[in-house]
């Protein structure tokens, strides 16, 4: 087994002063929004809306609806988004009394979508007011 001494050994040497060869590269500039044309703000004004529902067909009309009442007023709109289906599962005892192996399985699964719609217009909020969308629709909106 061969030992280091502590002079060949820079793991635990005390941190040296920097040479004039080894200074440190000046930090970079900062970026200038108004420069570049790549840079995009984020919008100011947004309109998310979340859709869930038992059935899919239900869920994909609404999105149709909305996605088309959002593009006839000429707002910018991202998605429909389709985010986790939340499973829910109920296991029921088929047997009144005893015969625990005995069971039933009932599942209620929901799908969810997300639609943005963003730099909304008053035309835009209204004729989203003015959707008439099914009941097996539940929506939530946040501006």
């Amino acid at each position: 087994m061969t030992q280091l001494s502590s002079s060949t050994s820079r793991v635990f040497a005390a941190p040296e002063t920097l040479d004039s060869e080894d200074t440190l590269d000046p930090p970079p500039e900062t970026f200038d929004e108004s420069d570049s044309d790549t840079f995009q703000m984020a919008p100011k004004q947004k309109i998310r809306i979340k859709l869930r529902s038992y059935w899919v067909p239900l869920i994909k009309d609404s999105c149709k609806q909305i996605m088309d009442a959002a593009r006839t007023t000429n707002a910018k709109t991202m998605g429909p988004v389709p985010l986790l289906t939340k499973k829910r599962i109920y296991c029921v005892l088929k047997s009144p009394h005893v015969h625990k192996d005995a069971r039933f399985h009932f599942e209620i699964r929901t799908h969810q979508r997300l639609i943005d719609i963003l730099y909304p217009t008053a035309q835009t909020i209204d004729s989203l007011m003015q959707l008439d969308l099914p009941a097996g629709v539940d929506v939530e909106v946040k501006l």
